[in-house]
């Protein structure tokens, strides 16, 4: 686990009420799809001033990478933006600093829960808990697949992050 936070990764905001990590193995793929939906409808809510977004992964893999190339094209064709985003291994502090982590697949989870401090494991949890018409248990890594998996991604973390906009318009609600 790399503990160590550059400038550019801090977790935080200081204005911001509401923090949330999305987490997947290398933070090329799913999380930071996660990441850039999530951000997007935070936006257009005008929350963007209260919420904090961020994406990590379990795993060094890709460190300073952008997302992979077929991401960020599924994404743009329906308005998403995730050219800015930069793959990170999570650190102790996003444990501390994050209101929620989720985790995008039971074995991130596991991996996550295994190096999160006992207090913070109430954050933990799986981003597919938030989906309101999909029935599925977790976002599936798109990454030995086609294009129709990264659609499959896209279509899961869509529905998940609305209803996860609402989970912490609720949150929000009751810091006031």
């Amino acid at each position: 686990m790399n503990e160590a936070l550059t400038p550019t990764e801090s977790s935080t905001s200081p204005q911001a009420a509401f923090s949330v990590l999305f987490l997947c193995m290398g933070n090329i793929c799913r999380s930071p799809t996660a990441h850039g939906v999530f951000r997007h409808l935070v936006k257009e809510a005008h929350l963007d001033a209260m919420v904090h977004i961020s994406s990590a992964g379990t795993h060094n893999y890709h460190p300073g990478e952008p997302p992979d190339h077929r991401s960020q094209q599924t994404a743009a064709q329906r308005g998403y933006d995730l050219s800015d985003l930069r793959a990170r291994q999570i650190t102790e502090a996003d444990f501390i600093e994050h209101d929620l982590l989720l985790a995008m697949d039971w074995d991130n989870l596991a991996l996550a829960e295994h190096a999160c401090p006992p207090p913070m494991r109430r954050k933990l949890r799986r981003l597919t808990e938030f989906c309101r018409q999909h029935d599925a248990p977790v976002v599936p890594d798109p990454y030995y697949g086609g294009t129709e998996g990264f659609t499959q991604v896209l279509d899961l973390i869509e529905d998940a992050c609305a209803g996860l906009l609402d989970h912490v318009r609720r949150q929000l609600h009751h810091t006031k």
